[in-house]
């Protein structure tokens, strides 16, 4: 490169002050992939849904925008999301009242859009012969605060399996996941035995259940269907008299999986929409809900449940459908009355 004296002093010509100096009009270079980053967080239950979405939306924008999604656990995306680091969270739970004054406090508006319907698994280990089904008191049994330390053998859960060793496996606490279990099964949520090993990724509990014979665990669907040759789903019976359920796509959709089907949801940072690359992620992620949550297998919603998420995206309408209170059994009709309401 040539060198140019400018006022007695050396420097280097520049691409730029070389266009200045012969007169020209110099175009700025494309936006690099790097300046449009959307950044998402939070639930690994929604996580597969969002990765799908994220990964075919970076193609049809050939590198133009990059997306990061991160596994902090609803909890801990919360606490990014209403700190203003996050464009958006996913969750497994509604916002909690606590999240809910975070944001507040912060100046963070957000808009809430339910994406599919998750059934929420109990899952045994394949050499476990003896489990047919569980009821949700069995299950509370096993997981509530008195158990910790006491109930340590299936047979101590029910008299008719074996004297063999209960290992446990399940979401850390700033999972949505254990919110929802908790509050389903024991009747409050964060209400568990803490004897149990954690982890707020998926896969290091399913690998946990699926290398102990005694190995019992939950989290989301999808994270089962991927594993299904190394994992058995647990049928639950919901109350005395009532036939045992499996997780299934079908017994989502009619509403026979219970107490453990919920819905899952984005949260949008209303202040990121006014980023195009935000706003066209997220009507990207609208369209595309339907067809990859069915591909990572949750249960995609109704079609007038994504009419009716789009167009509250589309009117910005902020603020939750629920009253920061951990809810079960929310069905897909009451759903949509919530989210319908202004």
């Amino acid at each position: 490169m040539k060198k140019l004296t400018l006022g007695g002093k050396i420097g280097r010509i520049t691409p730029a002050l070389a266009a200045a100096v012969m007169g020209l009009t110099i175009t700025a270079s494309p936006v690099l992939a790097a300046d449009k980053l959307v950044k998402i967080d939070g639930s690994s239950t929604v996580y597969p849904i969002t990765e799908a979405v994220a990964e075919e939306f970076q193609k049809a924008k050939r590198g133009a925008v990059k997306v990061t999604v991160g596994i902090s656990g609803t909890g801990g995306g919360f606490k990014k999301f209403c700190r203003g680091e996050i464009d958006l969270s996913g969750a497994s739970r509604p916002i909690l009242k606590k999240e809910m004054e975070a944001c507040k406090q912060a100046g963070i508006q957000y808009i809430e859009l339910p994406v599919a319907y998750d059934a929420l698994t109990v899952v045994v280990n394949p050499q476990n012969t003896w489990v047919k089904s569980m009821t949700v008191d069995e299950l509370k049994k096993i997981w509530e605060p008195a158990a910790q330390g006491k109930i340590t053998k299936w047979n101590q859960v029910n008299p008719a399996w074996p004297n063999q060793p209960l290992k446990l496996f399940g979401p850390g606490a700033d999972s949505g996941t254990f919110d929802y279990f908790t509050e389903a099964v024991v009747g409050k949520a964060k209400s568990s035995r803490g004897d149990f090993t954690a982890s707020e990724d998926d896969n290091v509990l399913v690998q946990g259940v699926s290398r102990d014979r005694g190995g019992l665990g939950y989290f989301g669907y999808a994270y089962y269907a991927e594993n299904s040759k190394k994992l058995k789903a647990v049928p639950i019976v919901e109350k005395a008299g009532k036939p045992a359920v499996s997780p299934s796509i079908d017994t989502v959709k009619n509403g026979s999986y219970q107490p453990l089907s919920r819905p899952i949801f984005i949260y949008v940072n209303a202040k990121s929409v006014d980023k195009p690359e935000v706003k066209e992620f997220v009507d990207f992620y609208l369209n595309q809900a339907p067809k990859l949550s069915k591909a990572v297998k949750y249960v995609p919603l109704p079609d007038k449940a994504y009419a009716l998420a789009k167009s509250n995206f589309a009117k910005k309408k902020t603020g939750t459908g629920f009253g920061g209170e951990p809810e079960v059994g929310v069905s897909v009709e009451e759903l949509l009355q919530r989210e319908g309401k202004h």
